[in-house]
């Protein structure tokens, strides 16, 4: 059970027509691109912030990933004033222990801000894995069900999901969702759902320190809920739906304001300065955490035309394997895992895949990892041919939730068989942007990579070769997210 916060905050005025430019508005200039210099500056309009006129504000950006969370504090030119991290450790089996580590480590690192910059702190932003959902009771903050992980499948609600579903919709995946939220409401009988929401991992963790009821989300988070951003509501096949009251009440464009840090929160950690909480940035690509990174690069570059955009795209090699790329094109294609978020007047295009780091760390540490790496020939292609999943189950390329994990024969050599698995994740990689140019997105001239894998350059160059395109690192990635326990 997660214990109950009293609300203290009242939903921020959302302006009917917000500034064109920047993610408080949709952008018509097309040969500018959204950056955070401009995001933060509409933070900044929408709260001066500060009690001491004069100084710069601070924007505070969190990222929960799969094995930890951290946190960067930028301010508006994106130089980074503090950052730091911490491993969270959840009891296998048991969902419940998720949200106490999510919490635990919300926590710690608000309090790991250094207090010299507490005061400027202008807004903070929080982003979480794609499709990680809670069910809470909006008046006394229990938890009744999940958290669902991101990688969870509920085939048992796929039937009922596809009967209400256009084909082949985003949502048509066990690992959708809504699928976890129709599950969950089958078993309840919907009995429990008088003052149950379904909550995001962002959502809720923000929830934590605004303790507004009723749920807030942004369009990105929902998509997988159903939420279309094309249309700006959720569809009507989805409203009908006697689950649709639990859907986040209110969901807003991703850095929209949405309301005061709670008092106890603010006072508790010695934060001065009247907070504006914004909704999830899309995770790895917004999130302010990397602002010089290639994925922000790819994105929100300063001057940049939208052809210069649509010939980038970003690999995020953590513990899986996710692609974005910048399209024009609005994309989504269950049967592949394929899905698109908004950005503006464009359309960030990708999908993630269940292979990746998650797979090494089950077959070799660190210190290994580093030491065969040494022993691999990145220009000889190797022989083996491997689907290197760390459990059964596949996202993107394909949606297969029974697809088994192929890792054998294994040579006797273990830099071999490193060998194979890297370049086996690597054609994974490029039959995943080689589906997205078929399904009409833009086609592939240059990668640029983030995550713990970038720092492997044996790999980079295994990837280079079987991509067929430079892949780059910028000299300012910072450090691995990889962080476990």
């Amino acid at each position: 059970m997660v214990s109950a916060l009293t609300p203290s905050a009242e939903l921020l005025p959302h302006p009917r027509h917000p500034a064109k430019r920047g993610l408080l508005g949709f952008r018509r200039d097309h040969s500018r691109a959204a950056t955070s210099k401009v995001r933060v500056t509409m933070l900044s309009q929408q709260n001066p912030g500060g009690e001491s006129a004069g100084t710069p504000p601070l924007y505070l950006g969190i990222d929960f990933g799969t094995s930890g969370a951290r946190y960067a504090l930028i301010d508006e030119h994106g130089a980074i004033h503090s950052e730091g991290k911490r491993a969270y450790c959840a009891p296998v089996g048991d969902a419940a222990g998720w949200a106490s580590s999510w919490r635990a480590a919300l926590f710690q690192l608000l309090a790991d801000v250094p207090p010299a910059h507490r005061p400027s702190v202008s807004s903070i932003s929080i982003d979480g894995t794609s499709a990680t959902a809670l069910i809470v009771d909006s008046e006394t903050g229990e938890l009744l069900g999940g958290p669902f992980l991101y990688n969870e499948g509920f085939p048992d609600a796929l039937p009922a999901v596809e009967s209400v579903a256009p084909a082949n919709h985003t949502v048509c995946s066990p690992t959708s969702t809504l699928c976890k939220l129709v599950s969950w409401w089958a078993a309840s009988g919907g009995a429990a759902a008088g003052a149950a929401v379904l909550m995001h991992q962002s959502d809720w963790l923000l929830w934590l320190l605004h303790g507004r009821p009723g749920g807030v989300s942004d369009y990105n988070s929902a998509l997988k809920v159903g939420y279309d951003p094309e249309l700006g509501a959720y569809p009507g096949w989805l409203t009908s739906q006697p689950y649709s009251r639990m859907l986040p009440a209110a969901v807003r464009p991703p850095g929209a304001p949405v309301a005061a840090l709670r008092d106890d929160v603010r006072s508790q950690y010695g934060k001065r300065s009247y907070y504006v909480l914004v909704v999830d940035f899309l995770r790895t690509a917004l999130c302010a955490l990397e602002p010089l990174t290639a994925s922000r690069r790819f994105l929100l570059p300063a001057e940049v035309n939208q052809e210069q955009l649509n010939c980038e795209q970003v690999t995020s090699l953590g513990s899986t394997l996710a692609i974005k790329l910048v399209s024009r094109v609005h994309v989504a294609d269950a049967r592949f895992g394929v899905y698109s978020h908004r950005l503006d007047d464009v359309w960030l295009v990708g999908g993630a895949s269940n292979t990746g780091g998650a797979v090494l760390r089950q077959l070799f540490t660190d210190d290994q990892l580093a030491a065969l790496s040494e022993h691999i020939d990145p220009a000889v292609p190797s022989p083996l041919d491997y689907y290197p999943l760390p459990k059964k189950g596949e996202r993107f390329p394909v949606s297969d939730p029974d697809m088994m994990p192929r890792l054998q024969p294994r040579p006797g050599s273990d830099a071999e068989y490193l060998h194979g698995i890297l370049e086996s994740i690597a054609r994974i990689e490029a039959k995943g942007y080689s589906l997205l140019k078929e399904l009409g997105a833009t086609a592939v001239e240059e990668v640029f990579t983030a995550g713990g894998g970038a720092q492997n350059d044996r790999w980079t160059a295994i990837r280079e070769r079987v991509l067929g395109v430079a892949s780059g690192r910028p000299s300012r990635l910072r450090r691995p997210m990889e962080l476990h326990c």
